[in-house]
């Protein structure tokens, strides 16, 4: 079983900047694919970004462009993900997940999930 802790959320002003982490425990953390993703109030779960077991490969959603970057740590077992450039539009709960698939992953059919950071970004 793989447990997902992730930090780094709180309340910036819009073109602000925010560092998530995600510590996992309790798996091969290099073996997993892991992926962000974010849930404002009223709106469907959205794909942030993935990226591959290796740090190789990372997609990300549409609506970054080029403001979000994704990295690991394979050796702390640390996923983050950088958001720079914040609209209020960006405000959610952001999740970070884990799969056994090598990934990267663009689906939501992750094995493992995290209890999620609140991100608010005011205008």
């Amino acid at each position: 079983q793989v447990q997902l802790v992730e930090s780094g959320g709180g309340l910036v002003q819009a073109g602000g900047s925010l560092r998530l982490s995600c510590v996992a425990s309790g798996g091969t953390f290099s073996s997993y694919a892991m992926g962000w993703f974010r849930q404002a109030p009223g709106k469907e779960r959205e794909f942030v970004g993935s990226i591959n077991s290796d740090g190789g490969v990372i997609y990300y959603g549409g609506f970054v462009k080029g403001r979000f970057t994704i990295s690991r740590d394979n050796a702390k077992n640390t996923v983050s993900l950088q958001m720079t450039s914040l609209k209020p539009e960006d405000t959610a709960v952001y999740y970070c997940a884990a799969t056994i698939r090598s990934g990267p992953v663009a689906d939501g059919g992750y094995d493992y999930w995290g209890q999620g950071t609140q991100v608010t970004v005011s205008s």
